[in-house]
């Protein structure tokens, strides 16, 4: 009886077609925001802003758009991808460069231009997803993330010639003072900053998938020998996709390294990072914006809840057997859900959405 469409009519056609439909989608929606806006903020003031902010929510929201992104190629477009760390590699040290070599220019679009630029080396990488697919396709991405890994670690013009091969983030002020990134920014300020950001762009790739495009690229997914005879072009829109993709990736690498850890270094996204993005997307649902934030909650969480849980039972976990037992429970979890639910949590969640819509009839 709570969540029900009765009474609730539409007028127009924006009104049907709008993302949230449903009254009480969009009072969820509302919650979700003022909870990361502000509750958060709260809660994290009372148990300490510096772990909280830094340690959970970074990662997550930055995680989560990397998931985005992934999510566009693989779970909209069906072509598989394990090259998601040398693209957010890419963005990282293209906004490095960029912030480098452009001092005064707003961080908000160094980040915009290096996702830019990612978005072209994923195009690069995506020509041979026209002739290969499946398990070639997959091996070719592969290749990308050895191959850019290995590029900026060989040249060192992509760390300003730094003898360690590490740098730190310049310290950068998005608006009247207020600095994202480097050691005077304040783990608040970098907070809302990275939520602004994972909204506007979760905002854009939920419209953009409802669209012409998204339409296309599941038509690609599904049947491309079919979707080239109702006249859609296999080259253009699998392009597209690997440079959305990237783009989120890019972007979200950019954060990772800029604004997360305020350190560049390509080995913080080595294949084991590709990996982690694509379980994301796996657990959380493949085709669905929703689905990269449960897999990016999940994913970031569970290692926390297995450290600090334990302890507070009076079970003492060696930290080596914390990290088996999670790789344990992805690979479990990864097999469940390609077995009993392919899309994954989201799915979960529209299943009970149903539920509740028919309730208190059981169909």
């Amino acid at each position: 009886m709570l969540y029900r469409e009765a009474g609730q009519f539409k007028t127009s056609y924006a009104a049907d077609q709008a993302i949230f439909p449903i009254q009480q989608d969009r009072i969820f929606v509302a919650l979700i925001l003022a909870v990361a806006f502000v509750g958060v903020p709260v809660l994290a003031s009372w148990a300490g802003a510096d772990y909280w902010l830094n340690t959970i929510m970074l990662p997550l929201m930055v995680y989560a758009l990397a998931a985005i992104g992934l999510n566009i190629l693989t779970g909209y477009a069906g072509q598989v991808s394990l090259g998601t760390g040398g693209f957010m590699a890419a963005g990282a040290f293209a906004a490095y460069k960029l912030a480098t070599a452009f001092p005064g220019l707003n961080v908000v679009i160094v980040f915009l231009l290096a996702g830019l630029i990612t978005a072209g080396v994923g195009v690069l990488f995506g020509f041979p997803s026209l002739r290969i697919k499946g398990f070639y396709l997959t091996v070719a991405t592969l290749a990308s993330q050895f191959f850019l890994i290995w590029l900026f670690n060989r040249i060192p013009w992509f760390t300003n010639y730094a003898p360690s091969g590490v740098i730190s983030a310049p310290p950068r002020a998005v608006i009247w003072g207020i600095f994202v990134t480097g050691s005077e920014a304040r783990p608040l300020a970098k907070y809302y900053f990275v939520l602004v950001i994972v909204t506007v762009l979760a905002l854009a790739a939920k419209n953009l998938v409802r669209g012409r495009v998204g339409r296309a690229w599941m038509a690609i997914r599904d049947m491309d020998i079919a979707a080239e005879i109702i006249g859609i072009r296999p080259l253009q829109t699998k392009l597209l996709a690997f440079a959305i993709s990237s783009f989120y990736c890019g972007v979200a690498g950019a954060l990772w390294a800029h604004v997360y850890t305020s350190s560049v270094e390509a080995l913080a996204f080595d294949i084991d990072t590709s990996f982690n993005v694509l379980f994301m997307i796996i657990i959380g649902g493949l085709g669905s914006i929703l689905g990269s934030f449960l897999g990016a909650a999940f994913i970031t969480l569970l290692p926390l809840f297995l450290e600090n849980i334990p302890p507070k039972l009076g079970l003492e976990i060696p930290v080596n057997l914390v990290t088996n037992i999670q790789q344990i429970i992805f690979g479990s979890l990864i097999v469940f859900f390609l077995i009993a639910e392919p899309r994954g949590l989201a799915r979960l969640w529209q299943i009970g959405k149903e539920k509740l819509r028919l309730w208190p009839f059981p169909h």
